[in-house]
């Protein structure tokens, strides 16, 4: 696995849901925040770059969003989540979803074996959809410090 780190300014400015994970049920919370999100998103109208965002944070935390093209008005309910990554490790999965655990996993074991100080964001930004499973495309984004 090649893990790339860049020490660069990453910055997110993203829409959509957060939540809590019960039971550390990740997917079905983010797959709920995201229904959420783009339902709003569609009946709104609002412009926006297509590619959803799912953000881990401790305590079993997660948004789900996306990048718009336009300023958002508070009143669609929406919550705002600026990220601003000073130093990130960075790994574009290609493969099912069903695989991005793993991906994820072993990304992290790969920094830790390379004595990276790993922070506390995880970041998942999932590519325009295709039906062919082997080409999806997927970032993954881990804060370090």
């Amino acid at each position: 696995m090649k893990v790339e780190i860049i020490d660069r300014n990453k910055a997110l400015d993203i829409y959509g849901f957060s939540g809590v994970a019960i039971n550390r049920d990740y997917t079905r919370t983010a797959f709920q925040l995201m229904d959420k999100m783009w339902n709003i998103v569609k009946t709104r109208g609002l412009k926006h770059k297509g590619i959803n965002i799912w953000i881990y944070e401790p305590d079993e935390k997660i948004f789900a969003g996306v990048e718009v093209c336009q300023p958002i008005d508070p009143q669609t309910g929406l919550e705002h989540k600026a990220i601003n990554l000073q130093k990130y490790a960075y790994y574009k999965h290609v493969g099912p979803y069903s695989l991005l655990k793993q991906a994820g996993q072993n990304m992290k074991e790969e920094l830790q074996r390379q004595g990276v100080d790993i922070g506390f964001i995880y970041v998942e930004m999932y590519g325009h959809w295709t039906n062919d499973e082997s080409k999806l495309e997927t970032e993954l984004l881990i804060s370090l410090r």
